[in-house]
């Protein structure tokens, strides 16, 4: 498929933060084949491997964590990104990068650090997801960080829409290299957002349902997914349970989808350019608003039956404990980082707790688990419950 003339254009890219001298040996890529390649290859994004979805260090092989999540909302994202026309690059780069600023135990973790952080500016993932790229995840040899294109970084940061009061973390970057946090972001960055409603919406029922979290019964209180699962079972009247339960999942993702690409090609019809997205008044990747309905409420229902489940709730309360020890026990004495993190460590506060933040931040789930015991003297308890 072409472009569409309102698609982000790597041969127009605002640049990079730092000014890349090239000799060819790299390949022919463009800009965003660039953001892309350095995002998969850089440790941050290995790390996801380790990092909560939906269960805190899950004994089964077959939970979705940070990585997998990634990967799944990148291939619904590159198949919107495709059908609308847009640049699939960049739309994947941002999918793949989204959650990279997610510290261990998933939000019961971010919760505990903004807590800990509330006399040093708190702790945003969303932002901590454009620090890594820019600060703390440094390969080169010629700057820190990534160094990524404009259009990435703005993606990453307003993907969720214009930011009109960025955190501490946020305002540091745009001052050094200005993202226009106050307009909406590429079309792209927004169907990398709808990308990821998408994939958790629909893939945390099928490991809710894995876990014994969720049922059949509750799943169809749902009208919308009660007429799919009806249609599915004329479908595969002979298929087993678990199997038809899967079918449903993907075909609920299938019309969110379809649905998305319909809304949304009504809405561009008066729109030409990149700049026009950017300057419009409201976002154009969307649902239809009878799909948003039926989104809001199966967020309601996901979060009623599934992420407060009582049992979720503990192990939260677990994992939250863990990581504002963590922090209060570094704040405390320093001498317990790694010499690395020690050597680099300001002498006072903001600057100071931020840093300790940047360290537990970056933990997987277990190296978290593994640091409390060495700090501690023994392990954690119950923080895995699936």
């Amino acid at each position: 498929m072409s472009r569409a003339p309102y698609a982000a254009d790597p041969e127009r890219s605002r640049g990079r933060e730092f000014p890349e001298q090239r000799d060819g040996a790299r390949g022919p890529r463009s800009e965003f084949q660039r953001d892309r390649d350095r995002i998969i290859h850089s440790i941050a994004f290995r790390r996801l491997a380790g990092k909560t979805q939906v269960f805190i260090a899950p004994d089964g092989d077959h939970y979705r964590v940070r990585l997998t999540h990634s990967l799944e909302v990148a291939q619904i994202g590159r198949v919107i990104a495709r059908s609308l026309g847009l640049d699939e690059d960049l739309t994947e780069a941002l999918c793949l990068a989204h959650d990279i600023g997610h510290p261990p135990f998933g939000h019961a973790g971010e919760e505990a650090l903004h807590r800990s952080m509330e006399t040093v500016g708190g702790f945003r993932h969303n932002e901590q997801s454009v620090r890594t790229l820019m600060r703390l995840d440094s390969p080169y040899a010629a700057n820190p960080g990534l160094n990524l294109s404009w259009e990435m970084l703005e993606g990453l940061a307003k993907h969720n829409g214009p930011v009109t009061d960025p955190g501490w973390a946020l305002a540091e970057l745009d001052s050094a290299f200005p993202l226009d946090l106050a307009g909406w972001p590429s079309l792209e960055a927004q169907v990398a957002a709808l990308a990821d409603d998408i994939a958790y919406d629909n893939h945390d029922i099928d490991d809710g349902v894995r876990g014994g979290f969720l049922d059949l019964d509750q799943l169809l209180t749902l009208d919308f997914l009660a007429d799919q699962w009806r249609a599915v079972e004329r479908r595969f009247p002979h298929a087993p349970q678990p199997a038809r339960l899967r079918e449903l999942v993907r075909t609920q993702i299938g019309l969110m989808v379809n649905d998305l690409l319909e809304q949304t090609r009504a809405n561009v019809r008066d729109i030409g350019s990149v700049e026009d997205i950017r300057a419009h008044d409201a976002p154009i990747a969307a649902f239809s608003p009878e799909m948003a309905a039926q989104e809001r409420r199966l967020k309601k229902f996901l979060y009623a039956n599934l992420y407060y489940h009582p049992e979720q709730i503990g192990t939260a309360d677990r994992a939250r404990d863990v990581v504002a020890r963590l922090y209060a026990a570094y704040c405390e004495d320093p001498d317990r980082l790694p010499e690395s993190w020690r050597a680099a460590l300001p002498d006072a506060d903001p600057a100071r707790g931020r840093r300790i933040a940047d360290f537990i931040g970056g933990m997987t789930d277990r190296y978290a688990m593994d640091r409390y015991a060495e700090v501690f003297g023994k392990a954690p308890e119950g923080l895995s419950n699936v």
